[in-house]
């Protein structure tokens, strides 16, 4: 009796771990499928964004939860303009951060601490669960909004003085939107030390 109670409780703890397991796999395909859509992706999430803002904005609360989201989301815009290798920290022998001054030397490019995609999920989840909480009375706490807007512009203004000031000593830019096209010779189509 017992051996079968213990069968019966192995096979139901199977069955939930496989059909974790499968909406897990279907969850994850379903956001890979969406990777390359990038602007139909931000689309989206503004647009959560907006509907969000409107709730505030027509509900007049849940101030608290709209200040911890834009801080959030600061957070996450500086990992996203930061490089995954800070070059402030990059010191060989005390000398200091270098860039490449030879053409044999390894060129690095910019790659960020928190990846396009990374940031676009966690935007909109957090967004999401914002949303979420404006539906439940307990997190509208009341709060004087005025000092909450002061204290994230501040904060806002600050963190990027420090993070352009960075970019600007270490000279890199965190966004490119193509490979450099240099201007050379045009191809005549002709071959270079061909007999004329």
């Amino acid at each position: 009796m017992m051996e079968e109670d213990l069968i019966s409780s192995n096979n139901r703890k199977g069955v939930i771990s496989q059909a974790w397991t499968r909406l897990s796999q279907i969850y994850q395909g379903t956001l890979d499928s969406w990777t390359p859509y990038t602007k139909w992706r931000w689309l989206g999430t503004i647009v959560v964004l907006i509907v969000f803002g409107i709730r505030i904005f027509t509900k007049q609360g849940w101030y608290i939860v709209t200040y911890a989201l834009g801080i959030y989301h600061l957070n996450l815009f500086i990992a996203f303009l930061t490089p995954k290798i800070d070059p402030a920290m990059d010191f060989d022998d005390d000398v200091g951060p270098e860039l490449p001054t030879r053409a044999n030397e390894e060129f690095r490019p910019f790659i960020r601490r928190l990846p396009e995609f990374k940031f676009w999920y966690s935007v909109s989840k957090s967004t999401l669960i914002a949303l979420v909480c404006t539906f439940f009375e307990c997190f509208n706490i009341p709060v004087f909004w005025p000092i909450l807007v002061m204290y994230f512009i501040t904060l806002f203004c600050i963190t990027m003085k420090r993070q352009i000031k960075h970019m600007i000593k270490y000279r890199y830019i965190p966004f490119t939107h193509s490979k450099p096209k240099y201007q050379g010779h045009e191809d005549t189509g002709k071959v270079v030390g061909a007999p004329k």
